[in-house]
Formats: C-alpha cells, sequence, structure tokens
C-alpha cells in the first residue's frame, strides 16, 4: 500500500523523536516539532537553514565534506552507531546525539531523514545499555581488565548453554576448550597490553565451548573501550559450524572432482591408445589390401571399407578432442608467424577436394604476422574451409583476409546453402546438424563444437554471417604483431604434395601389439620394404645389432613393453650405428609427455590412426633423402 506523500509529512511531525529532513544541498526541508524543542527553535525558524546550524563550530567543516561524500554513496546508518556525535542548541549548549539516517529518493532529488536523539542524560543508564546488548544478533560477551566476564547477552548465554549468573565474574577461559586455556592466557595478557580492534573473518582457526562439553567453531571480533569504571573488550562471537560443514563440503567436493578429473585423464589416455589401436590395425590392412588387390569390384569394396574407417577415425578423433578440451588438457603454445603460409597449406590441402566438386577456390594473399598456436588454428580454419566445401554445391569458396576498426579478421566464404540467421547458434553445439535441403548428411555435428572450445581458449573471436541460398561467412579474428616472426610455421614453405619417388629398404619396426605389428609388416612390405620387427626398446635394441647394415628408417609406437618407448628405441638404434636415421613415432596418446618428443632431431609424430598413404609417402622420402618431412 502506497501512503501519500503529504499523510508522510504528517506522520514525521507527529513522531516523538526529533526529525530533520535535509535535501542535497544541506538545506533543512523540514523539522519536526520534537526537533525545535530538542534545538531550542521556534515554529518554522529551521526550515531553510543550512544543517551545520545544528552542531557545534568545530565540526561544521568537517561534516561538509562528510555530507558531500554521503550524497554519493548514501546509505542507511541505524541508531547506536558508536559515533561520538554532538548536537547545539540555539542558546549554544552542547549536548550528546546519536543519530539515524535514511536516505530517500524524491523528485526533487536525493533528500535525508535524520532521526537525533538526545543521549547526554541515559549514556550511561543500564536500560539503555542493555537494550543496545540484547538487541545484537550475535552472542556479545564483555570481559573487564582482569578478564572476567562483566557483561553478557542472551544469544551468548543460548550459544553456550550457561546462564548469565553462571558466567558473570568467571574468567572468560570457562568458554574455552581446556587443550588451549592456558595459552589463551597469555594471549590475553599480550593483547590488553596493546588492545587494537581485530575484526570478525581473520581466519583465526577458533572454538568454543559449551556447558555440556561440546566443542563448535566459532568467529570473534574484539573491540576495547574505555569507561569510568576502567578498561575493557567487548567479544563479538558467532558460531560457524553451518559454515564450516559447508566449506568441508565444498573441499571434499573439490577433491571429488580432482579425483573424476584424474580418472577422466587415465580414460583420455586409454581411450587415445587403446581406442586407436584397431582402427590403426584395419587402416593399414585397408592399405596393404590395395597395394595388393587387382580385381575392380575387391578394390571398390576397399574403398567402401576406406571410408567406414575415416568416418570412424573422424569420429574418435572429435570425441577424444571435445573430451581433452571439456578436461582442460589441451594448452596453447603461441607463436608470432606469417598467416600466409598457413593460408598456402590450407590452400594446397583443400584445393584438389573443391576442384573434384567443381568449385572454384580461391586464397588472397596476406602477409602479415598474428600472433597464435598455429596447430590449434589451422583446426579452426581447416574446418571452416571443409564445411565451407560440404555445403557448397557449386560456385566459389575464398579464403581471405581483411583489417576493419583496427581488427585482423581471417575470412572463409563460400556460395553454399547458407544457414538460418536464427538458427546460427545452434550449429556450435555438439552432435547438431542442421537439416538444410541440398545439404550432404555428412559428419557427427562435432566440428563446430571442437572450434567454438578451441577459439574460447586460444581467446579469438569468431563470427557468422550466412543467409539461407546465399552463403556463408565463417570469420576468426586475430591479434596482429609487428616485426618478424619467431617461429617454425614460417620457415617451412607450403608445397603440394608430390607423388612418392619408387625406393625400397630396411625398416625396424618397433610395436607391442601383435595385431597391429603384423598389419603394419603387411603393408610395408607390400610396397617392398624388408621389415625387421621388435616390442620393445631393448628388444630393438638386439634386433639392430644383429643387422648387417644400418635401418634406412625407423617406425616406432611410442608407448612399448617394459614401459619403454619409442624414443628410448630411436636412441638405442642410432647409438649402434652412429648415424642420425630418420624416425617414424606413431602414437594415440595425446598428453604433453608425447608433445615434449616432437623436439627431437630428425623425427616426426604421426597420430594414430596414420593415413597409408601420407605414412607411406612420407617413408619414400625419408628412406631416400636420409631426413623425414615436417610436412
Amino acid at each position: 500500500m502506497n501512503i501519500h506523500p503529504d499523510a508522510a509529512i504528517e506522520i514525521l511531525k507527529s513522531s516523538n523523536d526529533a526529525i530533520v529532513v535535509v535535501d542535497e544541498g544541506g538545506d533543512i526541508v523540514l523539522a519536526n516539532k520534537s526537533a525545535e524543542l530538542l534545538f531550542g527553535y521556534e515554529a518554522g525558524e529551521l526550515v531553510g537553514q543550512q544543517v551545520e546550524i545544528l552542531m557545534p563550530d568545530a565540526m561544521r567543516r568537517g561534516h561538509a565534506k562528510h555530507r558531500q561524500r554521503f550524497g554519493k554513496k548514501p546509505r542507511a546508518r541505524p541508531l547506536v552507531s558508536g559515533l561520538s556525535l554532538k548536537g547545539l542548541r540555539k542558546d549554544g549548549r552542547v549536548f550528546d546525539a546519536e543519530i539515524a539516517l535514511t536516505p530517500v529518493e524524491s523528485k526533487n532529488g536525493l533528500l535525508v531523514s535524520s532521526t537525533i536523539r538526545d543521549i547526554s542524560a541515559d549514556d550511561t543508564s543500564e536500560a539503555y545499555f542493555r537494550n543496545v546488548l540484547e538487541s545484537a544478533p550475535d552472542a556479545m560477551v564483555i570481559i573487564d581488565h582482569h578478564g572476567r566476564i562483566a557483561v553478557v547477552n542472551g544469544q551468548a548465554e543460548k550459544m553456550f548453554g550457561h546462564t548469565r549468573k553462571q558466567m558473570l565474574g568467571q574468567e572468560i577461559e570457562m568458554l574455552l576448550p581446556g587443550a588451549i586455556r592456558d595459552r589463551h592466557i597469555s594471549h590475553r595478557a599480550r593483547f590488553a597490553a596493546n588492545p587494537t580492534l581485530r575484526p570478525m573473518g581473520t581466519d583465526l582457526d577458533l572454538r568454543g565451548l559449551r556447558r555440556d562439553g561440546s566443542e563448535f567453531p566459532v568467529e570473534i571480533s574484539l573491540s576495547p573501550f574505555t569507561s569510568a569504571s576502567g578498561a575493557f573488550i567487548s567479544s563479538v562471537i558467532r558460531d560457524v559450524t553451518s559454515r564450516k560443514e559447508m566449506e568441508d563440503e565444498l573441499i571434499e567436493a573439490r577433491h571429488e572432482a580432482e579425483r573424476a578429473n584424474k580418472a577422466n585423464t587415465a580414460f583420455l589416455a586409454a581411450a587415445s591408445h587403446d581406442l586407436r589401436q584397431p582402427v590403426q590395425a584395419l587402416s593399414l590392412l585397408n592399405g596393404a589390401l590395395r597395394r595388393t588387390v587387382h580385381d575392380s569390384l575387391a578394390l571398390e569394396m576397399i574403398a567402401s571399407q576406406q571410408n567406414s574407417l575415416d568416418a570412424m577415425t573422424n569420429l574418435l578423433n572429435s570425441l577424444l578432442d571435445i573430451s581433452r578440451l571439456d578436461a582442460g588438457k589441451v594448452e596453447p603454445e603461441y607463436e608470432e608467424f606469417r598467416i600466409q603460409r598457413l593460408v598456402d597449406r590450407l590452400f594446397a590441402e583443400f584445393s584438389r577436394q573443391a576442384k573434384h566438386k567443381g568449385l572454384r577456390f580461391k586464397a588472397d594473399s596476406c602477409d602479415t604476422i598474428v600472433r597464435s598456436d598455429p596447430n590449434l588454428l589451422s583446426e579452426i580454419i581447416q574446418n571452416f574451409v571443409s564445411n565451407a566445401i560440404r555445403y557448397t554445391d557449386k560456385g566459389s569458396v575464398k579464403l581471405s583476409c581483411r583489417s576493419t576498426e583496427g581488427k585482423f579478421w581471417i575470412d572463409v566464404t563460400d556460395s553454399g546453402i547458407g544457414i538460418d540467421p536464427l538458427r546460427i547458434d545452434e550449429i556450435f553445439l555438439e552432435f547438431h546438424q542442421i537439416k538444410t535441403p541440398g545439404a550432404e548428411n555428412e559428419g557427427f555435428g562435432l566440428g563446430l563444437a571442437i572450434v567454438k572450445r578451441l577459439a574460447d581458449l586460444l581467446g579469438h573471436e569468431i563470427s557468422v554471417v550466412s543467409e539461407p541460398g546465399n552463403g556463408s561467412t565463417f570469420s576468426i579474428q586475430l591479434p596482429v604483431v609487428s616485426g618478424k616472426p619467431k617461429d617454425r610455421i614460417d620457415a617451412i614453405a607450403a608445397e603440394p604434395a608430390a607423388d612418392s619417388p619408387t625406393v625400397s629398404g630396411m625398416i625396424i619396426l618397433i610395436e607391442d601389439d601383435l595385431n597391429v605389428a603384423n598389419a603394419w609388416g603387411l603393408l610395408l612390405e607390400a610396397e617392398g620394404y624388408r621389415v625387421a620387427t621388435a616390442a620393445s626398446a631393448k628388444e630393438a635394441a638386439a634386433v639392430a645389432r644383429h643387422l648387417d647394415a644400418a635401418p634406412d628408417l625407423i617406425i616406432s609406437d611410442f608407448h612399448l613393453l617394459h614401459n619403454s618407448t619409442g624414443l628410448e628405441a630411436v636412441a638405442m638404434i642410432r647409438e649402434e650405428f652412429d648415424r642420425n636415421i630418420p624416425a617414424f613415432i606413431v602414437t594415440g596418446d595425446t598428453s604433453k609427455m608425447v608433445q615434449d618428443a616432437r623436439s627431437t632431431e630428425n623425427c616426426i609424430i604421426m597420430n594414430k590412426p596414420v593415413n597409408t598413404d601420407q605414412l607411406l609417402q612420407g617413408a619414400a622420402k625419408a628412406i631416400a633423402t636420409g631426413k623425414v618431412s615436417d610436412d
């Protein structure tokens, strides 16, 4: 129910408390009869006066500054504030006052209603003191300079289970557990020698003792003060049992989350290796079959099988990528590099795919130097280009760059089917594919979900502009840097894939999974290579010692038998022949340990399941040149 302003004014005027209302400029706009009587003014005489007229001269200048600060951040202040306030009557007499402030917003601006009480006559009144003490929401205990309890309130009786009579005159240590009483006596003596205000929430592990012997956690604030009767310390005590229980639950929840995160990490490691192993074997066998079978029908079946393997590989990679990103296991490795190198690589990679669909694929020249993780950024733009080609039946796909309002963007624009603007946010959800007429039923709806996570991880903004039937533009904003790049990617020229030279040679293959090892052997032998196999680093070294000459290439899984690694095997074989033999390390593990292995000289890390055509092409180059290709 709203009260009419006139009625509110009448209520203020009739109040037994002295009330003065002041505007933003400090002018008194209302003073009720009780205020006029308190300060000794005639009816209406205070209206229009500055409020500082009601206080001693010494306080006026400071009060004007306080009033200005209060106007910027108005807040209510109750009576019994503990401030040493003074009032000035018209006849010049000064009195001790307690003042409550209530800010009120009106159509004419901020008004402040002040309730004033003269406490000169009753500041030592036991009734007044008890009223203040009993109204406190927390337990309050006041002790004298001997450490004996002088005053307690009702909340303290409820908290500790003692009656007031049982506590008065007793040492404060009666409310503490026995194990800390002696120590507290010395703490109390030091505090009394140098008393200072101690607020709540000082992160001390404090405990109280109830009458029934039970202990409970507390927070305590200490406020020293002096009266005519001597020095005292006022303690405000708060039972924080519920909060401590909540904190313990949060700590346990955090530990549980950490345990779950470790379990998730273990799953990712197992999934990266164990789930990829059978796919790896199938992929190798498929590659071997393509090189040994010549029947057209069989080749068609093998090609269909490879398509299914590719789909399985893409789904597995996407699921693991999503899991690793959500688990926080992907850490960007930022570099400064020329974006043109990345553009050239993507153009070379997707030109054949676009040409196969009869699309024009263009890439602008863009020599800007940016700062990002080139591998993660490449994954984002690859997804943009792949989707553009997939959802475009005729016309073109363009990879370009632009600078707008000081921001640098990479754009992938197509003339494809487009997206309803109202549904653009949906395309970044997991397993979501917009069913648009004319779209190919490919993929699993995970690519753009990964893109969104990668962009957030890198701190790059992405945007989409699209219209059904008129194509789409997917964009990512990149930070630009000046000067020369200090990166690896800039030093590697993008070259179109070349046909593998016809060569042969000896390969040491190290793989502890028998099925995968057999598949490797069939593939490599079908290509014309001689193969020596081993299952651990020590076994590989033993095999190497029985060879007539150094192998031309080493292909090894990363994790081997007896807790050995492919890197150890490579090092042993190289040491045996004192040659920097080219090596391929094949792994499904994506942990930092494996990532660190990329720095090994003349060695390349390949993720499972490998593309057999690319692997054999890389093997031919490595055997011919003695060096692995970074491409």
